[in-house]
C-alpha cells in the first residue's frame, strides 16, 4: 500500500494540489507521541537494543577475524600449522560469528515484534474510539475513502517507521561508530577522515535532495488519495450511476484522477534516479580514496595485507545498508508523516463529548418523560433551524410531531440522541438535563426506527441482534415477528443467515424498515423515537406494523415523527411544526375541531386517497 501525503485538513477531503510541508518539529513531536506506547514494552525495548548492539558486534568482528587469518597464512609450503588455523579458524570462527549475527538479529526482530504490533493495535483502537465519539456534523462531512486511507496508512507507517529505524538506521549508526573507533586506533586518522567525510557528503546529498523531491511523493499520495475516494464514492451510489446511465462519465472522472496520479508518480521516479546516481558517486569516490590509502600503506610496508582486506570488507559492510539510505530516510519521514495523519485525527475535537465526572442517566421504572425547554438549534449559526420549542412527553406516552418536510421534524431526534447539543434551552430525561449525563447512558435509554435504514453488509440475524448484542436466536426471531419480518426471513434459502449487502441494498425499502424495527424492538428501551418508521411500507404491512409499534410503545415515552397523518391518530398529543416553530398541538381530534393547518393537512390526504404520503 502506498504511504499518504501530509496532515489530513479538519474535514479530511484530498485536495489536487501539494499540502504545505510540515511544520518543523512536528516529526519529533509524532516521535514523542509514539513513544510511550512503544514504552510500555519497556523492558522488550531494551532487550532488542541489546540483542542489537551484539549483532553488530559479531558483524565487526568479521572482517577483523579476516585480517587475523590473512597475516596469519603466510606458511611455508607444507607446513602442517596451516591445516590447523585454515580449517578450524576460518571456519569455526568465521561461521561463529556469522551464525551470531543472524542469530542475534533474529532474536532482536523476535523480541521487538510484540511490542511493534501492541503499538500499532493500540494507536489503531483509540483512533477507531475517537472516531466515533466525533459529532454527527464530521462523519456528514468526511470522505470516508479517504479518511479510512489515512487509518490505514497510519497503522502501516508505525510498523514501518518502527522497522526501518530500529532495524536499519540505528544499527547502522552503531556500526559507523565501531568502524570509526577501530579505523582511528589501529591506522592513521586518514582513515577515518575518509569515512567520516565521505557519509557526510552522502548524508548530506542523501538528506537534501529526498527532502526536495518529498513534494512529488506527496503529491502522488494525494492523488492517490484522491482517486481512491472518488472509486469509493462512485461504488457506494451504484444504483445512482445506474439510474442517470453516468457510467462513462465515472469512469472520465476515475481517469482523470489516475491520470493526475500517473503524471506524480512519474515525477516521482525521475527525482528516485537522480538520487540514487548521485549516491553512488559519493559512494564510489570513498571506497576509491580508502583503498587507495590502504594499497598505498601495504606498499611502504605500515600496513599487512590483512589490514587492506578488513579496511575492504568494513566499507563494503558500512555501504551496502548506506546505498538504502535514501530509501529509509524517505519512508521514516513518509511513516512520520501518515502516523502524523493519524493522530491529527485523534486531536480532532469533539463537537458533542461528556462533561467532567458526568454520571450515568438514572431513571426507575415509570420515569422515562422527556422534556423539551425552550429549545432553539441551528445546525450552522445563520440557519436556525428550530425556535424556542417546549414539548413533554409524559412516561409511558406517545407524542407525535407532523408537518412538511424541513420543518424540523427529525432535527428533533438527533438532539434528543445527542447527535448535536442544543444552542438555547434544554432537553430533559427524567428531569435531568441529557448535557449533563454521559451520552452513552442516554443513548442506551433510546431506541429508534430511523426513516433512512441503513444496514451492516453481513447477516439478517446479524443486523437483528445488533440490537442487543449477546441476544439469544429465540429472542431475535421474537423481534423479528413482531415486526412481520419472520415469515419472509424464513422463505429465503439460507433463513436468518442471508446477508444483506452493503448498506442493505439487497432487500427492500421495507424490508429493511422491517429489520430496523425487529432491532429497535430488540433493543426494549424505556425511550423510542419512530422517525417516518413505516413509510417505506404498503398500506397493508402499515396497519399491520402499526399495531405491533403501538404494542412495543405500550407503557414507553414515544416520539413519533410521520408525515402520514393516519400514523399519529392514536398519539396521546400531536405536535404540528412549520420552520422549527409548533403551531398547533392538540388530539386528533381537537386538532381536527380546531379547523387550523392539521385539518387542511388531514382533508388533503384523505381527498388524495393516500394514507399518508
Amino acid at each position: 500500500m502506498r504511504r499518504s501525503g501530509e496532515a489530513a485538513s479538519s474535514s479530511y477531503v484530498p485536495s489536487a494540489a501539494p499540502s504545505a510541508a510540515p511544520q518543523k518539529g512536528a516529526d519529533w513531536a509524532t516521535l514523542k507521541r509514539l513513544l510511550p506506547y512503544l514504552w510500555d514494552y519497556k523492558w522488550r525495548v531494551v532487550a532488542a537494543l541489546a540483542f542489537m548492539v551484539g549483532a553488530k558486534m559479531a558483524n565487526v568482528g568479521v572482517p577483523v577475524l579476516l585480517k587475523h587469518l590473512v597475516d596469519a597464512m603466510s606458511f611455508r609450503p607444507g607446513d602442517p600449522s596451516a591445516v590447523l588455523v585454515v580449517p578450524i579458524g576460518l571456519l569455526g570462527a568465521y561461521g561463529l560469528l556469522r551464525l551470531s549475527t543472524s542469530l542475534f538479529t533474529e532474536l532482536r526482530e523476535l523480541v521487538f515484534a510484540k511490542a511493534t504490533q501492541g503499538a500499532a493495535r493500540s494507536i489503531a483502537l483509540q483512533t477507531f474510539e475517537h472516531l466515533h465519539s466525533l459529532s454527527l456534523r464530521f462523519h456528514l462531512e468526511r470522505q470516508t475513502g479517504g479518511m479510512t486511507r489515512d487509518i490505514e496508512r497510519g497503522v502501516r507507517g508505525i510498523e514501518s517507521l518502527i522497522s526501518y529505524s530500529l532495524y536499519s538506521i540505528v544499527p547502522t549508526l552503531i556500526e559507523v561508530a565501531l568502524v570509526l573507533g577501530i579505523l582511528a586506533v589501529r591506522f592513521d586518522a586518514w582513515f577515518a577522515w575518509i569515512t567520516l567525510a565521505a557519509l557526510a557528503v552522502y548524508i548530506v546529498f542523501t538528506v537534501s535532495v529526498t527532502e526536495w523531491r518529498t513534494k512529488f511523493r506527496r503529491e502522488a499520495n494525494e492523488f492517490d488519495s484522491a482517486a481512491h475516494t472518488k472509486a469509493i464514492d462512485s461504488l457506494l451510489n451504484y444504483e445512482t450511476v445506474k439510474y442517470f446511465n453516468n457510467e462513462g462519465f465515472e469512469a472520465r472522472r476515475y481517469d482523470d484522477s489516475l491520470e493526475r496520479l500517473r503524471r506524480a508518480r512519474l515525477k516521482s521516479q525521475t527525482t528516485l534516479s537522480m538520487l540514487n546516481t548521485g549516491q553512488q558517486l559519493v559512494i564510489a569516490i570513498g571506497l576509491v580514496a580508502m583503498l587507495w590509502r590502504a594499497t598505498q600503506g601495504v606498499v611502504e610496508g605500515r600496513m599487512t595485507l590483512g589490514d587492506l582486506v578488513m579496511i575492504n570488507a568494513f566499507m563494503i559492510q558500512l555501504y551496502i545498508p548506506l546505498n538504502f539510505l535514501g530509501v529509509l530516510y524517505r519512508e521514516i519521514k513518509q511513516s512520520l508523516t501518515d502516523l502524523d495523519k493519524m493522530f491529527t485525527l485523534m486531536e480532532r475535537e469533539r463537537e458533542v463529548a461528556d462533561k467532567p465526572g458526568a454520571l450515568a442517566l438514572s431513571m426507575g421504572p415509570g420515569e422515562a418523560t422527556v422534556r423539551f425547554e425552550n429549545v432553539t438549534f441551528g445546525y450552522e449559526p445563520a440557519r436556525v433551524i428550530l425556535h424556542d420549542v417546549s414539548f413533554e412527553i409524559p412516561a409511558g406516552k406517545t407524542v407525535a410531531v407532523v408537518g412538511p418536510s424541513g420543518s424540523g421534524k427529525s432535527t428533533l431526534a438527533r438532539l434528543l440522541y445527542r447527535f448535536y447539543d442544543v444552542q438555547q434551552g434544554r432537553i430533559r430525561i427524567a428531569g435531568q438535563d441529557i448535557r449533563e449525563v454521559t451520552q452513552a447512558s442516554v443513548r442506551r435509554a433510546i431506541g429508534i426506527v430511523p426513516q433512512d435504514t441503513v444496514l451492516f453488509n453481513d447477516t439478517v440475524e446479524y443486523n437483528i441482534a445488533y440490537g442487543r448484542p449477546g441476544a439469544s436466536r429465540a429472542d431475535v426471531e421474537e423481534a423479528a415477528r413482531a415486526a412481520r419480518i419472520h415469515g419472509f426471513i424464513e422463505s429465503t434459502p439460507r433463513g436468518y443467515q442471508t446477508m444483506v449487502g452493503e448498506r442493505g441494498l439487497k432487500l427492500s425499502g421495507g424490508e429493511k424498515q422491517r429489520v430496523a424495527i425487529a432491532r429497535t424492538l430488540l433493543k426494549d428501551p424505556p425511550v423510542l423515537i419512530f422517525d417516518e418508521a413505516t413509510s417505506a411500507l404498503d398500506s397493508a404491512n402499515e396497519r399491520a406494523i402499526q399495531a405491533e409499534l403501538k404494542s412495543a410503545a405500550q407503557n414507553k415515552t414515544t416520539l413519533l415523527i410521520a408525515h402520514r397523518l393516519s400514523t399519529v391518530i392514536d398519539a396521546h398529543e400531536i405536535l404540528v411544526m412549520d420552520a422549527g416553530h409548533i403551531i398547533e398541538r392538540g388530539t386528533h381530534q381537537q386538532l381536527l375541531a380546531r379547523a387550523g393547518r392539521y385539518a387542511q393537512m388531514w382533508q388533503l390526504q384523505q381527498q388524495s386517497g393516500e394514507e399518508g404520503a
